[in-house]
């Protein structure tokens, strides 16, 4: 096999919040990427507007940086080395971007947090490296942390390394335990640009002010694309993206042959044809930015255009002798989710240029099933609704948070788990959750826990006033889990999970201990109504808001559930009253976002998503009816106890 030196293919791969997308800004600061006079924003490489306020990585992103130190000469490229950076989400939902990221690259940086060390998401991502045979480079961040435990990190994340290798072996992949034991490790604060071979004392910053070390270890343990002499292109189609000017786009990366603008190839679809086109465009990445080439070789991982309807997994071939690569493979959806067209009395009134139809939001959704390899479509009993699985509710709630934003109206119902049917028996998905609460909370996050019928697997304590409990939780009992951490743990709480399989189903999980209070009737809230009730529960609604008949407008203190009429006007009369102005003594209403809203719903219940506003309802609106579905479900569950 001939070897390409002068480019090396690595993903950023970690938990949530441990510093992957600081480190990648860090190493194009110091590639000289941008001019001195440029101001650099904090994380660039989260560009989409969701990522900045949610203050994680979402899509899976390339770039390229250029080394031209010392080790470029002595590997024999003394006009510099491309490394080509792919910067990975951290958060399970999004494992789907994970896997196509891994598919790119020949090698993975492990980033690990100094003081929280190994997380539920570190092992996700480094079983995925190891059962594609990628080498790791070991990466300690945020060594200057006060409570870093620097010795302690790197032991169990050698352990978590040793144990997922052994496990992956017994699966039958082929693994090079030696050159596991001899796992290179680096030390990096990525927040100034700092890294160091040399292990700094816990809370200190390296000893080197700069990346060098880093780019070194890159380039000495990430391995040089090989590819054979003479073989037939092969180009695989990993993520997709667009242009303005050019249309979609499709990333691939070349593992065989030469990929030349204006050439005509064959495109190997996912049901096995070949369709012949012609490369209008190739871009390769530089920076931040995209440059037009003529030309890419093994090892390039390059934009191409001229397909419009170019697929993630789909392979570019010379249409002479077609060799495609295996497609990418995803693991199964956990989460279902139902969208559907906006019915409710307000629908279509709070804004011009709504999307409201069927027909938009079914394009709409059919268009994300092209960029999104790691969710499913499926029609429902009803044409305007569509069950939506993917990994977890932060990625279907994501989805339906960009529809809001492009002006798409639509309910989404209460995320359900996806189920199978093993030995006869109903399988649900289950979740290994690691949770990190100060001490005085930890009895009651075990009682939280145990509701959700969560199983304790182990409990440490670092000494540091912080204990770390596991779990083994059904998925659904974790929906709407880290909400009600937060409140149980006055904010301190930090919970993430990870997939665990599937396990027979654990029977009745009761989240939510109140009622809703919800209008019975149409019409503009009043604060009369408002105030009159107020003792009743809190209300997500403010005065002078536009309500409907089965649009829940509050929380009630009590499980069950509360008609209201909050649309109840004062009768005019001649008597002066000392409170006439009621409004100052009106509790202010709760906010939900719709992450919240999506917890919050019941099973009867579904939430309106416009550009405006968001809002939790009742399925069946009327309440005539919905008192009628109530009690046949009554009857039904009676006769199955029986």
């Amino acid at each position: 096999m001939a070897v390409r030196g002068d480019i090396r293919n690595v993903a950023i791969v970690a938990h949530v919040d441990h510093g992957k997308t600081t480190l990648v800004n860090a190493m194009l600061q110091q590639s000289h990427v941008f001019n001195e006079r440029e101001e650099v924003p904090d994380r660039v490489m989260d560009s989409n507007d969701l990522e900045r306020e949610k203050g994680i990585t979402i899509l899976a992103k390339n770039t390229a940086v250029k080394y031209t130190g010392p080790l470029a000469a002595k590997y024999g490229e003394p006009n510099g080395i491309t490394i080509n950076v792919i910067d990975t989400p951290g958060h399970a939902d999004f494992g789907g971007e994970v896997e196509r990221g891994i598919s790119m690259v020949d090698g993975v940086v492990l980033l690990v947090d100094a003081s929280e060390g190994p997380l539920p998401q570190t092992r996700f991502v480094l079983r995925k490296a190891l059962e594609a045979k990628l080498p790791v480079i070991l990466c300690i961040n945020k060594t200057d942390r006060p409570d870093a435990r620097i010795s302690e990190v790197v032991s169990e994340s050698t352990d978590l390394l040793l144990g997922l290798a052994q496990d992956v072996m017994e699966e039958g992949v082929d693994l090079d335990l030696d050159s596991l034991l001899d796992l290179p490790v680096i030390y990096c604060a990525a927040k100034v640009g700092y890294a160091s071979a040399d292990q700094p004392a816990d809370g200190a910053l390296p000893d080197n002010d700069n990346l060098e070390p880093l780019f070194e270890s890159i380039i000495a343990n990430i391995p040089a694309p090989q590819y054979e002499e003479g073989a037939p292109l092969q180009a695989h189609v990993a993520n997709i993206d667009s242009s303005d000017f050019l249309g979609r786009l499709g990333l691939v990366r070349v593992y065989n042959g030469l990929l030349e603008k204006g050439k005509t190839y064959g495109l190997s679809r996912v049901d096995g044809s070949i369709e012949n086109f012609r490369v209008s465009e190739l871009l390769r990445t530089q920076g931040l930015d995209r440059i037009p080439v003529e030309s890419a070789g093994p090892g390039d991982i390059v934009a191409v255009a001229g397909v419009s309807d170019i697929m993630i997994g789909e392979t570019i071939v010379d249409p002479n002798d077609p060799r495609p690569l295996p497609l990418i493979h995803v693991d199964d959806p956990a989460i279902s989710m139902t969208f559907g067209v906006n019915d409710s009395p307000l629908a279509g009134r709070e804004g011009k240029d709504h999307k409201l139809t069927a027909r938009m939001i079914k394009d709409r959704l059919d268009r994300e099933l092209i960029g999104n390899v790691s969710i499913k479509v499926l029609p429902t009993d009803r044409p305007d609704a569509w069950e939506v699985q993917g990994r977890g509710e932060l990625a279907l709630a994501v989805l339906a948070e960009e529809m809001r934003r492009e002006g798409y109206e639509l309910t989404v119902g209460r995320p359900q788990v996806v189920t199978k049917m093993i030995d006869g028996k109903i399988n649900e998905p289950m979740e290994n959750t690691t949770i990190d609460v100060p001490e005085e909370y930890m009895g009651t996050v075990t009682q939280l826990l145990a509701d959700r019928k969560g199983r304790m697997d182990s409990m440490t304590n670092h000494g540091s006033g912080w204990v770390r409990l596991e779990f083994t939780v059904p998925s659904r009992g974790l929906i709407g889990f880290r909400t009600a951490l937060l409140s149980a743990t006055r904010g301190t709480g930090i919970a993430s999970s990870i997939s665990a399989g599937y396990a027979p189903w654990a029977g009745e999980i009761v989240t939510r201990q109140n009622g809703s209070m919800v209008s019975d009737r149409a019409g503009v809230a009043t604060p009369y109504a408002m105030q009159r009730l107020q003792a009743r529960g809190q209300f997500f609604v403010e005065p002078q808001s536009p309500v409907y008949e089965g649009q829940v407008v509050g929380i009630n203190n009590k499980p069950d559930e509360l008609d209201v009429n909050i649309t109840l006007a004062k009768h005019m009369t001649n008597m002066r009253s000392s409170t006439a102005d009621v409004l100052e003594t009106l509790t202010p209403p709760i906010k939900m976002s719709l992450e919240e809203s999506l917890d919050f719903a019941n099973e009867d219940e579904c939430v309106e998503v416009t550009p405006e506003a968001i809002r939790v309802r009742k399925i069946i609106l009327s309440r005539d009816e919905w008192y009628k579905w109530r009690a046949k479900q009554r009857r039904q569950n009676n006769a199955a106890a029986k």
